[in-house]
Protein backbone atom coordinates (compact mmCIF):
# COMPACT_ATOMS: atom_id res chain seq x y z
CA UNK A 1 0.00 0.00 0.00
CA UNK A 2 1.31 3.44 -0.96
CA UNK A 3 1.83 5.59 2.16
CA UNK A 4 -0.26 8.76 2.31
CA UNK A 5 1.51 12.04 1.63
CA UNK A 6 1.74 14.58 4.44
CA UNK A 7 0.30 17.93 3.36
CA UNK A 8 0.25 21.36 5.02
CA UNK A 9 -1.62 24.52 4.04
CA UNK A 10 -0.44 28.13 4.27
CA UNK A 11 -3.10 30.86 4.10
CA UNK A 12 -1.28 34.16 3.64
CA UNK A 13 -1.28 36.86 0.96
CA UNK A 14 2.44 37.66 1.23
CA UNK A 15 4.15 35.67 -1.53
CA UNK A 16 7.72 35.92 -0.22
CA UNK A 17 6.73 34.84 3.27
CA UNK A 18 4.70 31.92 1.91
CA UNK A 19 7.72 30.70 -0.04
CA UNK A 20 9.92 30.84 3.05
CA UNK A 21 7.37 29.12 5.29
CA UNK A 22 6.76 26.42 2.68
CA UNK A 23 10.50 25.67 2.65
CA UNK A 24 10.48 25.40 6.45
CA UNK A 25 7.50 23.04 6.43
CA UNK A 26 9.14 20.78 3.84
CA UNK A 27 12.79 20.89 4.86
CA UNK A 28 12.45 21.10 8.64
CA UNK A 29 9.09 19.48 9.42
CA UNK A 30 9.06 16.82 6.72
CA UNK A 31 5.88 17.68 4.83
CA UNK A 32 5.74 16.16 1.35
CA UNK A 33 3.57 18.94 -0.06
CA UNK A 34 2.57 22.47 0.92
CA UNK A 35 -0.56 24.11 -0.50
CA UNK A 36 -0.76 27.91 -0.37
CA UNK A 37 -3.76 30.23 -0.73
CA UNK A 38 -4.40 33.97 -0.47
CA UNK A 39 -7.87 34.20 1.11
CA UNK A 40 -10.05 32.58 3.76
CA UNK A 41 -12.48 31.31 1.12
CA UNK A 42 -9.68 29.60 -0.80
CA UNK A 43 -8.43 28.01 2.40
CA UNK A 44 -11.85 26.54 3.22
CA UNK A 45 -12.19 25.26 -0.36
CA UNK A 46 -8.79 23.53 -0.24
CA UNK A 47 -9.42 22.01 3.17
CA UNK A 48 -12.68 20.50 1.92
CA UNK A 49 -10.97 19.26 -1.25
CA UNK A 50 -7.94 17.80 0.54
CA UNK A 51 -8.97 16.19 3.85
CA UNK A 52 -5.45 14.77 4.12
CA UNK A 53 -4.12 18.25 5.05
CA UNK A 54 -3.01 17.86 8.66
CA UNK A 55 -1.66 21.32 9.51
CA UNK A 56 -2.77 24.79 8.40
CA UNK A 57 -1.39 28.23 9.21
CA UNK A 58 -3.36 31.46 8.82
CA UNK A 59 -2.32 35.10 8.68
CA UNK A 60 -5.02 37.22 10.30
CA UNK A 61 -4.39 40.20 8.00
CA UNK A 62 -5.25 38.45 4.71
CA UNK A 63 -8.42 38.88 2.68
CA UNK A 64 -11.58 37.52 4.30
CA UNK A 65 -10.24 37.64 7.86
CA UNK A 66 -11.45 40.48 10.09
CA UNK A 67 -9.59 39.28 13.18
CA UNK A 68 -8.61 36.10 14.99
CA UNK A 69 -12.26 35.30 15.72
CA UNK A 70 -12.85 34.84 11.97
CA UNK A 71 -10.88 31.60 12.21
CA UNK A 72 -13.43 30.08 14.57
CA UNK A 73 -15.36 28.81 11.55
CA UNK A 74 -12.27 26.90 10.40
CA UNK A 75 -11.78 25.39 13.86
CA UNK A 76 -15.41 24.27 14.03
CA UNK A 77 -15.54 22.94 10.47
CA UNK A 78 -12.24 21.03 10.72
CA UNK A 79 -11.95 19.97 14.38
CA UNK A 80 -9.05 17.52 13.87
CA UNK A 81 -6.85 19.92 11.90
CA UNK A 82 -3.69 21.25 13.56
CA UNK A 83 -4.51 24.94 13.15
CA UNK A 84 -2.35 27.94 14.00
CA UNK A 85 -1.99 31.65 13.41
CA UNK A 86 1.30 32.83 11.91
CA UNK A 87 1.00 36.59 11.91
CA UNK A 88 2.85 39.88 12.03
CA UNK A 89 0.75 40.86 15.04
CA UNK A 90 2.15 40.11 18.49
CA UNK A 91 -0.88 41.51 20.29
CA UNK A 92 -1.64 39.73 23.55
CA UNK A 93 -5.36 40.06 22.80
CA UNK A 94 -4.92 38.30 19.46
CA UNK A 95 -2.90 35.50 21.05
CA UNK A 96 -5.39 34.97 23.88
CA UNK A 97 -8.30 34.97 21.43
CA UNK A 98 -6.60 32.38 19.23
CA UNK A 99 -6.12 30.08 22.21
CA UNK A 100 -9.64 30.68 23.52
CA UNK A 101 -11.28 29.53 20.27
CA UNK A 102 -9.27 26.32 20.26
CA UNK A 103 -6.40 27.00 17.86
CA UNK A 104 -3.23 24.98 18.35
CA UNK A 105 -0.97 27.97 18.65
CA UNK A 106 0.03 31.48 17.71
CA UNK A 107 3.37 32.18 16.05
CA UNK A 108 4.42 35.84 15.63
CA UNK A 109 6.36 36.48 12.41
CA UNK A 110 8.83 38.52 14.46
CA UNK A 111 10.29 35.30 15.90
CA UNK A 112 13.58 33.88 14.59
CA UNK A 113 13.46 31.07 12.02
CA UNK A 114 14.70 28.56 14.58
CA UNK A 115 11.97 29.58 16.99
CA UNK A 116 9.31 29.37 14.25
CA UNK A 117 10.50 25.85 13.41
CA UNK A 118 10.34 24.83 17.08
CA UNK A 119 6.86 26.34 17.44
CA UNK A 120 5.52 24.56 14.37
CA UNK A 121 7.00 21.27 15.59
CA UNK A 122 5.02 21.64 18.80
CA UNK A 123 1.84 22.40 16.84
CA UNK A 124 2.41 19.54 14.39
CA UNK A 125 2.71 17.13 17.32
CA UNK A 126 -0.78 18.09 18.46
CA UNK A 127 0.27 20.24 21.40
CA UNK A 128 -0.59 23.90 21.94
CA UNK A 129 2.12 26.49 21.37
CA UNK A 130 2.09 29.73 23.37
CA UNK A 131 4.73 32.32 22.37
CA UNK A 132 7.25 33.33 25.08
CA UNK A 133 6.06 36.94 25.05
CA UNK A 134 2.97 35.78 26.94
CA UNK A 135 5.24 34.92 29.87
CA UNK A 136 6.29 38.56 30.23
CA UNK A 137 4.43 40.88 32.62
CA UNK A 138 1.48 42.49 30.90
CA UNK A 139 2.11 46.22 30.29
CA UNK A 140 -0.29 48.80 31.64
CA UNK A 141 -3.07 49.29 29.11
CA UNK A 142 -3.40 52.70 27.51
CA UNK A 143 -6.57 51.70 25.68
CA UNK A 144 -9.40 49.19 26.23
CA UNK A 145 -8.69 45.62 25.10
CA UNK A 146 -9.90 44.56 21.69
CA UNK A 147 -13.13 42.57 21.82
CA UNK A 148 -14.21 39.91 19.37
CA UNK A 149 -18.00 39.56 19.57
CA UNK A 150 -19.19 36.17 18.42
CA UNK A 151 -21.55 34.98 21.11
CA UNK A 152 -25.27 34.46 20.50
CA UNK A 153 -26.10 37.55 22.57
CA UNK A 154 -24.65 39.79 19.87
CA UNK A 155 -26.98 39.97 16.88
CA UNK A 156 -25.41 42.67 14.76
CA UNK A 157 -24.45 41.99 11.11
CA UNK A 158 -21.63 44.53 11.52
CA UNK A 159 -19.73 41.79 13.37
CA UNK A 160 -19.72 39.53 10.30
CA UNK A 161 -16.80 39.26 7.92
CA UNK A 162 -17.34 40.93 4.52
CA UNK A 163 -18.01 37.54 2.90
CA UNK A 164 -20.49 36.52 5.59
CA UNK A 165 -22.29 39.84 5.20
CA UNK A 166 -22.45 39.24 1.45
CA UNK A 167 -23.90 35.75 1.97
CA UNK A 168 -26.43 37.16 4.46
CA UNK A 169 -27.62 39.73 1.94
CA UNK A 170 -28.26 36.95 -0.58
CA UNK A 171 -30.12 34.95 2.08
CA UNK A 172 -32.32 38.01 2.68
CA UNK A 173 -33.07 37.98 -1.05
CA UNK A 174 -34.34 34.41 -0.72
CA UNK A 175 -31.45 32.73 -2.54
CA UNK A 176 -30.47 29.15 -1.73
CA UNK A 177 -26.95 28.00 -0.86
CA UNK A 178 -26.54 26.59 -4.36
CA UNK A 179 -27.55 29.90 -5.93
CA UNK A 180 -25.20 31.83 -3.66
CA UNK A 181 -22.36 29.43 -4.46
CA UNK A 182 -22.93 29.93 -8.19
CA UNK A 183 -23.03 33.73 -7.91
CA UNK A 184 -19.88 33.92 -5.76
CA UNK A 185 -18.03 31.12 -7.59
CA UNK A 186 -17.67 29.13 -4.37
CA UNK A 187 -18.41 25.52 -3.53
CA UNK A 188 -21.66 24.62 -1.75
CA UNK A 189 -19.56 23.50 1.22
CA UNK A 190 -17.83 26.87 1.60
CA UNK A 191 -21.14 28.73 1.46
CA UNK A 192 -22.53 26.36 4.10
CA UNK A 193 -19.55 27.17 6.36
CA UNK A 194 -20.25 30.90 6.03
CA UNK A 195 -23.98 30.41 6.62
CA UNK A 196 -23.35 28.41 9.81
CA UNK A 197 -20.84 31.00 11.01
CA UNK A 198 -23.17 33.94 10.48
CA UNK A 199 -26.00 32.06 12.22
CA UNK A 200 -23.75 31.66 15.27
CA UNK A 201 -22.68 35.29 15.21
CA UNK A 202 -26.25 36.55 14.94
CA UNK A 203 -27.56 34.04 17.47
CA UNK A 204 -30.18 32.68 15.07
CA UNK A 205 -31.08 29.18 13.88
CA UNK A 206 -32.64 29.67 10.46
CA UNK A 207 -32.54 31.82 7.33
CA UNK A 208 -35.72 33.74 8.15
CA UNK A 209 -34.30 34.93 11.48
CA UNK A 210 -30.99 35.82 9.85
CA UNK A 211 -32.73 37.92 7.21
CA UNK A 212 -34.79 39.60 9.92
CA UNK A 213 -31.59 40.53 11.79
CA UNK A 214 -30.19 42.12 8.63
CA UNK A 215 -33.39 44.06 8.01
CA UNK A 216 -33.48 45.26 11.65
CA UNK A 217 -29.96 46.66 11.59
CA UNK A 218 -30.34 48.10 8.10
CA UNK A 219 -33.08 50.47 9.18
CA UNK A 220 -32.04 54.13 9.54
Amino acid sequence: MIPSRSIALIADDHELFKAGLAAVLKDELGFDEVVDVDTLDEAIERLHRHPEISLATFDISMSGVMNVASLQIVRQEFPYLQLAVVSGSDSREDILKALSIGLNGYVPKTMSIDDVVSALRVIKSGQVYVPPLMMKPEPAMSSPPVSYPHSPEIADPAQLTPRQRQVLEFIAQGKSNKEIARILSLSDGTVKVHVNALFRTLGVHNRVSAAAALNTFSRP
